[in-house]
């Protein structure tokens, strides 16, 4: 189960995940994205679910992972990927809408994940889940200060997951992504073009990140090569936590 699956990493987790031969189930709000992504996997060979709906809203996510069980038997990974943030707004001229919206797709949203996707893995025996952090759950990067705040409750919620399931067979990891070339970055660059440069000043390659790279570390951390890690939160992120 990939949510955010519509568009940027999380199609790009959604395309190699099934290459490498996952059933994937795509979560998005656009329904027209996801069957157009489910069309093209199914087309090159692979197996994929369009399933549509609002991470924020904890029924959406409840039929989804009742449609992956019912299609494919059982949920054994979930990429918990979803997210919105807002950059450029002082903390005290941020609306209350504002924070309220981030909160309840980047923290609400993996909550509502979180509680439907582990009773599936119970059932199943066994599961990864991986959750889609930022630089910004490690340190004050720039962004929106209620996306800071939603990004190091990710983190917190991968830790306290990965501690109470881990003996009963489910690891819960965390990606600290660095700056990356999705829908969301790029509309904040155009909003201010300032933050292009500041996005990667302090990484140690001065570049953003491809989807790509980002998906397969993800995949990295769903499949079985990491089988010790457990309530990590692994850099993805050019360097920027390491100086």
């Amino acid at each position: 189960m990939i949510t955010g699956a519509s568009s940027g990493i999380g199609a790009a987790a959604a395309r190699l995940f099934a290459a490498e031969g996952a059933a994937v189930v795509l979560m998005a709000r656009r329904e027209d994205r996801l069957k157009q992504l489910a069309d093209d996997i199914e087309a090159g060979g692979g197996r994929a679910l369009a399933a549509p709906g609002d991470v924020a809203c904890a029924e959406d996510v409840r039929q989804v992972v009742a449609r992956a069980e019912e299609t494919f038997g059982r949920l054994d990974v979930a990429f918990n990927n979803a997210g919105w943030g807002t950059a450029g707004t002082p903390l005290h001229e941020t609306e209350d809408a504002e924070f309220d919206k981030v909160m309840a797709v980047n923290v609400g949203g993996l909550w509502n994940c979180l509680r439907h996707q582990l009773p599936a893995m119970l059932r199943a025996g066994t599961g990864a889940v991986v959750n889609t952090a930022s630089t910004a759950g490690v340190v004050a990067t720039g962004a929106g200060a209620p996306y800071v705040a939603a990004k190091h409750a990710v983190i917190g919620l991968t830790k306290a997951a990965a501690a109470e399931y881990g003996e009963r067979g489910i690891r819960v990891n965390s990606l600290v992504v660095g700056t990356t070339r999705t829908e969301l970055i790029e509309g904040a660059v155009k909003q201010h073009p300032e933050l292009e440069t500041a996005f990667v000043e302090r990484q140690i390659q001065k570049r953003m990140a491809h989807p790509d790279e980002v998906a397969h570390a993800a995949l990295w951390l769903a499949g079985p090569h990491s089988s010790f890690v457990t309530g990590t939160a692994m850099a993805v992120d050019g360097g920027l936590t390491a100086v």
